[in-house]
């Protein structure tokens, strides 16, 4: 299948003063299933299975095998429909170690999305659980796509018991992923990732996180989001280490797992942090359990600085504050791993890429000056799918990714996000970060979560809707915000608007999808 997601191409292995580093997903995961094959590579705790890097290798091979032998070539594309477990993990990895291109399909996804992406990918077999063969039969029916449905155990897949034939040769180079962004502002874009691109995202966060053989990592963040992909799964592939991987998040059971599981960080996002905020206490067992945590890292959204302190202080655990995009293999900024050097309120410093600040004519801006943000790096992807002018749009002279982004940074090189470009509320001819808006209903000691949204409005273009989740067990009025607005906003950024509601719209990471918060 022709790749035309735009003519940039990753460079090769690179080398790093101890020879050469794995280019491909399949010589990475060769390399630890020969250097350590018995040490244990993920966890899945619900059914009690662990495999190591040996059986991580065959599994891969056996699964290539499967898909050679329904006749499907290398190159084309491999989808699953899976919460976490053994099945997701070995689709994932084992359609890259063939040389085919696997596409991740979000179990969120409306009808509409899923259809786009399933007949936009040209994918060739969809691995699905039973409680999806329904949805997946419905599209075949719509547009007459050919696709195979394979129905699999979320913690197995059948593998057949011949010998698989000789694998191809992957390059560096070579597509590995076509993930698909949300899509809540328009059509869904399936931005194109090398082999070379996700592995140098894994190996930017292993060193900046100093991740070694001895590591685990706690995720239930699903594999079929960026951050679950080459944060939890990547990072720890390419450094040697664990993960354990639950089916899905739980408050009950994250500190259950982490006494039982020892990991050494636990990947989170700030939805996850607010609700441990609010979840049970640690028992004193779980709580020493904690001592073995080295850290947490939180991405995928903005994490407030007041829910920062509040876990840190709670749990005793720091936290490292990030950010990537689907377009750079989830690496983009990251605070560095020592506590003092930290910036609350800010995803970091740029994490193996390069990034700038630019004004609309695309000329760099200074120190404090605010503007959008670009970045450019290994990792950046190679375009979108079949989608030319969008991959000229998003990849500028010189290799810039536009991030769509806007924010600043500071005079020692720390960035700041106030907002994104399609999402700034412009009211009465004035720019609002809908973030800033965000932050000072957070102050509230009654709110869980808010996010505000630009509305239409005749007198001013636009006007300020704010919608809050309150803490559970607590009690706060329309009235009560409106006036705590007042006073740390002032009344032209205070929200005409205010919703008390029950949950707010995210996509799988945790993000609010702000443009779904009018129809609440």
């Amino acid at each position: 299948m022709a790749r035309d997601g735009g003519a940039r191409r990753c460079r090769p292995s690179v080398t790093c003063g101890v020879g050469t580093l794995p280019d491909t997903f399949r010589a990475a995961i060769d390399g630890h299933a020969s250097a350590q094959p018995t040490e244990p590579f993920l966890i899945a705790p619900e059914p009690g299975i662990a495999i190591d890097y040996a059986t991580l290798r065959a599994n891969c091979i056996a699964f290539a095998g499967l898909l050679r032998g329904q006749g499907i070539s290398p190159g084309a594309t491999v989808s699953f429909m899976l919460e976490n477990g053994l099945s997701a993990a070995t689709v994932f990895l084992g359609a890259m170690y063939g040389g085919f291109v696997v596409s991740p399909i979000n179990l969120l996804a409306q009808d509409a999305q899923l259809e786009y992406t399933l007949t936009h990918s040209e994918a060739r077999v969809v691995f699905a659980t039973a409680a999806n063969r329904e949805r997946l039969e419905a599209i075949q029916r719509r547009t007459g796509a050919t696709f195979e449905i394979r129905i699999v155990d979320v913690d197995g897949i059948e593998m057949p018991a011949a010998t698989p034939q000789r694998l191809e040769l992957v390059g560096a180079g070579d597509p590995a992923m076509l993930m698909y962004t949300s899509g809540t502002t328009g059509t869904p874009k399936g931005a194109l990732l090398s082999h070379a691109n996700m592995l140098a995202a894994g190996r930017a966060v292993a060193r900046s996180l100093e991740l070694g053989a001895s590591d685990r990592v706690l995720s239930s963040l699903p594999l079929y989001h960026i951050n679950g992909q080459c944060i939890a799964t990547v990072a720890p592939l390419v450094s040697g280490g664990s993960i354990v991987m639950p089916h899905r998040f739980s408050v009950s059971q994250w500190w259950p797992l982490v006494a039982q599981q020892r990991p050494t960080w636990l990947n989170m996002v700030p939805t996850i942090i607010a609700y441990l905020l609010n979840g049970p206490a640690t028992t004193p067992e779980q709580a020493a359990a904690c001592a073995h945590v080295r850290f947490g890292r939180s991405a995928s959204a903005p994490l407030p600085p007041e829910q920062h302190r509040a876990f840190e202080q709670r749990f005793g655990i720091s936290v490292v504050e990030a950010m990537g995009l689907t377009e750079c293999a989830s690496v983009a900024f990251s605070n560095p791993l020592a506590i003092g050097a930290r910036r609350y309120g800010s995803p970091g410093t740029p994490l193996g890429v390069e990034a700038r600040v630019v004004d609309p004519s695309g000329c760099e801006l200074a120190a404090g000056e605010r503007g959008e943000i670009e970045i450019r790096g290994s990792n950046v992807m190679l375009g979108y799918f079949k989608s030319p002018q969008a991959t000229a749009a998003a990849l500028r002279d010189g290799g810039w990714l536009a991030t769509g982004d806007l924010g600043y940074r500071d005079a020692d090189g720390f960035y700041f996000i106030t907002g994104r470009l399609k999402e700034l509320i412009i009211k009465g001819g004035e720019n609002i970060a809908p973030r800033e808006i965000d932050e000072a209903l957070l102050a509230h000691p009654a709110v869980l979560e808010a996010a505000a949204v630009g509305v239409p409005d005749k007198a001013y273009g636009q006007e300020i809707l704010a919608c809050v989740v309150v803490k559970p067990g607590m009690s706060c009025s329309e009235d009560d915000l409106r006036a705590h607005c007042l006073r740390t906003l002032g009344r032209y950024k205070s929200p005409r608007y205010l919703r008390l509601v029950d949950h707010l719209p995210k996509g799988p990471s945790g993000k609010v999808q702000r443009l779904r918060l009018v129809d609440l």
